[in-house]
């Protein structure tokens, strides 16, 4: 069984923050563990998801072509901790999609290939299929994993003015953001790599989540003055629609066409009063709620 008290100690032997948040049912299970850029470890109580792993070393990869920043490499931080205790404990894998900030050949050759794999669509599984991975699902609108149910959310990964224009939509492609529910504890809406869109507020309407992860580094591409992720201002748009909701911002200061930091978050928020609602973790810190 894996032991909340065993997973506490695991934290202050690395050295690692454990913050602990108030949001929605009473619970002591739940958590969320910041790891680079938008991997993620969700807690259940005894049910571990990884969510987009990217799990190379600093500088592995060549920056993203026509980008803010190209000239830097990828990522462009170390992981906070060895890559066997990223995959301690986790029992199936989630992608929001498959570029290569979310999922990369380290990620391909470290983790175990009978772990079971959720994707959007059948080209993410027949990549991972093609890769080896014997466990392959295709997410349904909703689906139940080991007493967590988890529902799809169309999300958009760019302007609609960017998918007028080829190939930067091919490129762009299709994403999903993920919400996580189990009962009695708080349900989690993982927006992925999305714009402000109708159907991010629906989800948030919908399913009222008591925690929302939202990618906020602003990446921009070349040609356009807007990002193809969300950014500082879009924690002020949740926070209005979800007052009460706990913001969990990631997807900064790892790879080079973030054009938004965790300082330059830090600064806005408390311009805008959000200290309560909105939560900046730092890679390896975990968040209790």
């Amino acid at each position: 069984m894996k032991l909340l008290s065993l997973a506490l100690a695991t934290v202050l032997a690395l050295g690692i923050q454990a913050s602990s948040y108030a949001a929605g049912p009473a619970s002591t299970t739940t958590s969320i563990q910041q790891i680079r850029n938008a991997t993620a470890k969700i807690t259940y109580g005894d049910t571990v998801l990884l969510v987009d792993p990217m799990l190379a070393a600093k500088g592995a990869y060549p920056g993203f072509p026509d980008t803010y920043r190209s000239e830097l490499r990828n990522p462009t931080v170390e992981l906070p901790f060895d890559v066997g205790q990223v995959l301690k404990d986790v029992d199936a894998v989630l992608l929001t999609h498959t570029h290569l900030d979310h999922w990369d050949p380290a990620a391909e050759t470290l983790i175990p290939r009978q772990m079971p794999m959720f994707v959007q669509h059948e080209a993410d599984a027949a990549l991972l299929r093609g890769k080896g991975f014997a466990d392959v699902r295709i997410l349904p609108a909703h689906v139940t994993f080991d007493g967590v149910t988890i529902s799809r959310v169309a999300a958009q990964h760019g302007s609609a003015a960017m998918f007028q224009v080829e190939p930067l939509a091919t490129m762009l492609g299709s994403v999903t953001g993920f919400v996580f529910q189990k009962t009695g504890e708080p349900t989690i809406y993982l927006a992925g790599d999305t714009v402000w869109t109708g159907d991010v507020r629906g989800a948030i309407k919908r399913y009222a989540p008591d925690v929302i992860v939202l990618n906020t580094g602003d990446a921009r591409v070349k040609g356009f003055d807007t990002g193809i992720i969300m950014g500082v201002e879009d924690t002020s748009r949740v926070h209005a629609l979800a007052p009460t909701a706990k913001i969990v911002a990631v997807h900064m200061d790892a790879v080079n066409h973030m054009t938004v930091s965790r300082a330059d978050l830090r600064r806005y928020v408390r311009e805008k009063a959000l200290q309560d609602s909105v939560l900046i973790p730092e890679d390896g810190e975990t968040l209790n709620f």
